[in-house]
């Protein structure tokens, strides 16, 4: 990522702040023998990947103090951990000239904290029953010796600029979207029944790795038979039997940003009658509430509309006698928003504008015929209707049987 993106982030998230007022963000603490995932916030606004760091800008008497904060190299701990970032690296990564220890946070913090009266931070959603975010911890010091300094999440300042996408941000989503269209369709080429769900993702990781990408958007989903009507079934542990509809809800990283895909295809060579009728019905919906996506239009409208025409389609089948009954096979949204993190900012109420990525994915879930469809794309929000970003992932009943035909033939 380029520093000068990072830059104008910076500049616009400063815009905001008032006089006498602060954002402090934390990356995330790393975790012993864990693959580190970056705070998606500390992500957006500085471009660097690594943990333990702290970028603070202050608002004081009109001027403008921007500080990131770094780990201090130990030559005794490089052998097991590596070398830490340098400051002229991170100069370079971020384009933040004022570089200063972690061990210097506090003092330098204690040197404003007289002339603050607001700090935004990435608390995070604090629970009664969870231990206090890394934030929240970091920051508790302040709330106990200056607890005339209001402290307050950051959210409501960072979504604005988070909710559009600028064109680097939609090519990492495009490319997260095209690798995650490869693995689906190595899978569509290689399944076969008596397989584990687990086989089926490890072909779909392979090829994000092979192709750069290191790391899931999410825990995937690849759900056989009964376990498609899961909504978050991520176990992935069950043998794929004969006749069964395999779900997969999966999504590559790419630089942070996550595409958010679900395919639906036979492990036979052919859908059978009954997946066939409800694949129809779900499709011709997720095709609908494409077709509506333009700025100005409300999520909310996505979502009823998606209600009542899966009502339609339920009822025209007999799977339902009224629509009131469409909620016992269809529990969740239609959309939601989609960027650094999965499920990205942005309320269900939300107004579309350009920029915008958020997905489409209907359903319909019939546990008791061990059955369970959605079908998920990923697209923008143009200046004048949509593109769909997961347009090349086939989805098309005919497209998927002539896959499974030529994969089961060989």
């Amino acid at each position: 990522m380029d520093s000068e993106i990072t830059r104008k982030r910076r500049e616009k998230l400063a815009e905001q702040l008032g006089d006498n007022e602060s954002a402090i963000i934390f990356a995330k603490p790393e975790i012993s023998l864990e693959k580190f995932s970056q705070d998606s916030n500390f992500l957006y606004f500085t471009g660097i990947n690594e943990p333990e760091l702290i970028y603070l800008v202050a608002k004081v008497w009109g001027k403008l103090n921007e500080v990131l904060f770094i780990e201090r190299g130990n030559p005794e701990r490089v052998v097991w951990e590596g070398v830490k970032l340098s400051i002229d690296e991170a100069k370079d990564i971020s384009g933040i000239q004022q570089i200063r220890y972690k061990d210097e946070f506090y003092p330098f913090l204690s040197g404003i904290c007289s002339q603050l009266t607001r700090i935004y931070s990435n608390l995070g959603y604090p629970m009664l029953c969870k231990p206090p975010s890394y934030p929240l911890y970091m920051l508790q010091p302040i709330q106990e010796k200056c607890p005339y300094i209001e402290i307050k999440d950051l959210n409501d300042m960072i979504t604005p600029l988070r909710l559009v996408k600028d064109e680097w941000e939609i090519q990492q989503l495009q490319r997260a979207i095209d690798i995650t269209g490869l693995g689906i369709r190595d899978i569509l080429h290689t399944a076969k029944a008596g397989m584990m769900e687990y086989e089926l993702e490890a072909t779909l990781f392979y090829r994000m790795q092979v192709n750069g990408l290191q790391q899931w958007g999410f825990a995937p989903i690849i759900a056989a038979g009964v376990n498609a009507a899961t909504l978050h079934y991520e176990k992935n542990n069950c043998q794929i039997q004969a006749g069964d509809l395999v779900l997969m809800d999966v999504g590559a990283s790419c630089n942070g940003y996550s595409a958010d895909i679900t395919r639906c295809f036979p492990i036979d060579q052919k859908f059978s009658s009954r997946q066939t009728e409800i694949y129809n019905i779900v499709l011709d919906v997720n095709k609908k509430i494409i077709e509506l996506i333009k700025p100005g239009i409300e999520m909310s409208v996505l979502n009823n509309n998606t209600v009542e025409w899966l009502a339609e389609g339920m009822l025209s089948i007999g799977l339902i006698n009224s629509r009131e009954e469409v909620r016992k096979y269809y529990m969740h949204s239609v959309s939601h928003f989609l960027g650094l993190e999965t499920h990205d900012v942005g309320g269900r109420e939300a107004v579309l504008v350009p920029g915008n990525v958020i997905t489409v994915e209907p359903g319909i879930y019939i546990p008791e015929e061990k059955l369970g469809v959605r079908i998920e794309d990923d697209v923008l929000v143009t200046d004048n209707g949509h593109q769909v970003l997961s347009a090349g992932i086939p989805k098309e009943i005919s497209d998927i049987e002539s896959i499974r035909q030529e994969a089961l033939q060989k």
